[in-house]
């Protein structure tokens, strides 16, 4: 039987970004947390960190944010950037405000450049992370591109080879495979994740990518109902589609 963690009620809203211990300490003597509909008094008591906590316990009248492990899809929009370190808008920045506080903080899983768009996992949970991003996975990738110039029919082989070598390295890519669109449209699935891979593919078939969309990672595809800039949670069915092979190619 499967041990259930428990965690300091005030250490765990600390975490999950509420504020400090001592404020928490606060809310709590004050009457703002309920756990189960009856008021905690004293922020040092342990609790289980059951699934069903985030609906038991309520602070400030709202339900707790997600329990840490969790994990979110969101459509990335153009012109936002999965790093830090480059200005203009984040992809942090579509995060709610308190989520942004977190510790373990919540991370994109890979990266999305700014020009290109579409599905990006986010998660706090480093090993899921990791499982996601390794080699050893092979987690399909698939993206839409929009092209400068019509394709000239030797793209399919050349990328599918294994043999392809991006300008500045010394190891030729894994086998890709493309399925043509249109004269300048194409869907490319990649197993790899080296750094604007698809737009250096293109470059080296002799063309130029102008639009870029991630599509799906794995079996979990991006639904058409999610707006860009919208977020959702996963579960684990769809944590499961992206380790679901026989999905990645639909």
């Amino acid at each position: 039987m499967t041990k259930v963690p428990t965690s300091r009620l005030d250490k765990l809203l600390a975490n999950l970004g509420y504020a400090s211990r001592r404020e928490i300490q606060m809310l709590a003597k004050n009457g703002h947390i309920h756990l189960d509909g009856v008021p905690v008094l004293k922020a040092d008591i342990r609790i289980a960190l059951t699934p069903d906590l985030e609906t038991r316990l309520v602070v400030d009248g709202e339900a707790l944010d997600p329990l840490p492990g969790v994990a979110l899809m969101v459509n990335k929009p153009l012109g936002v950037t999965c790093s830090h370190k480059e200005a203009g808008p984040l992809v942090y920045d579509l995060l709610p405000p308190r989520w942004r506080r977190r510790d373990p903080a919540i991370s994109t899983v890979g990266r999305l450049d700014k020009e290109t768009s579409g599905l990006l996992l986010m998660t706090d949970d480093g090993a899921l992370l990791h499982r996601i991003i390794s080699p050893k996975r092979h987690v399909a990738k698939r993206y839409r591109a929009g092209l400068a110039r019509p394709m000239t029919g030797d793209e399919a082989a050349l990328f599918a080879s294994g043999t392809l070598m991006l300008e500045g390295e010394e190891k030729p890519l894994a086998p890709a495979k493309l399925e043509v669109l249109g004269p300048q449209e194409a869907m490319l699935e990649v197993h790899e994740g080296r750094y604007h891979q698809v737009r250096r593919m293109f470059a080296a078939a002799g063309n130029h990518v102008e639009t870029l969309h991630r599509q799906s990672i794995g079996g979990l595809a991006l639904p058409d109902d999610l707006e860009p800039g919208a977020i959702r949670r996963l579960g684990e069915a769809d944590l499961a589609a992206i380790f679901d092979r026989g999905s990645g190619s639909g």
